[in-house]
């Protein structure tokens, strides 16, 4: 059954997202993205942040403002 234009979800990006789910999003593997995080490539706060669940959450915002900033772009 198809669905009309009014039934369509509306789904936003969200700013802040798991590990795995940046994994997806960049192509980077999870471990790709956490040794950036454990060598100091991407800084807390900035790329990246800790939830209150102790979680680590990526900031798509950040990470996007750091690879505009590296090709010099910004």
């Amino acid at each position: 059954m198809a669905t009309t234009k009014a039934e369509r979800p509306i789904v936003n990006a969200a700013r802040f997202v798991t590990v795995e789910l940046a994994s997806a999003m960049t192509g980077l593997s999870a471990a790709a993205i956490r040794k950036r995080i454990e060598r100091g490539v991407w800084l807390q706060d900035k790329e990246w942040r800790r939830g209150p669940d102790d979680r680590v959450w990526i900031d798509t915002k950040g990470i996007e403002a750091w690879v505009l900033q590296k090709s010099g772009m910004v």
